[in-house]
């Protein structure tokens, strides 16, 4: 954005490229992480396993403490192993080809808003080719109310 940058962290479901948790924030740090992890798990179960990047923000001892308070076993990509991360980096890809590259967010507000109807629209109305053609969330949900 004019005058700065804005990060927006997000966790996904790995099976069904649902997203269960987004944050935005004006500082990439171990607090943006552990917010929306938290965020995720107040809302959803728990997965078997968490995977993500390397990053000081969820190598740090709150992030990592969380995981195992909830015995989710931590999975993070090897160094240079960007393909492990391969979901979660092609929902970003189509965010910003999408959203943020064609879209000229003036303020903060504007932005959220955007993130918000973007994601709303990603889980809920746009069939994906990796899933059969179906919506993400269409089949997280009715998945975590068998296991349920």
């Amino acid at each position: 954005m004019n005058g700065g940058f804005m990060y927006l962290a997000a966790i996904i479901d790995w099976n069904t490229r649902a997203i269960l948790a987004y944050k935005l924030s004006n500082s990439m740090d171990a607090t943006l992480a552990t917010d929306v992890l938290k965020m995720a798990l107040a809302k959803y179960p728990a997965p078997k396993i968490f995977n993500s990047d390397q990053g000081s923000q969820y190598t740090s001892h709150e992030h990592t403490q969380i995981l195992k308070d909830h015995k989710i076993e931590i999975s993070m990509n090897g160094k240079g192993r960007t393909i492990d991360n391969i979901i979660i980096e092609r929902f970003f890809r189509t965010f910003k080809q999408n959203n943020i590259y064609i879209s000229d967010y003036q303020t903060i507000k504007e932005l959220k808003e955007g993130i918000k109807a973007f994601i709303h629209k990603y889980n809920f109305k746009r069939f994906h080719f990796s899933i059969n053609y179906k919506k993400p969330m269409n089949i997280y949900l009715d998945f975590i109310q068998k296991v349920a």
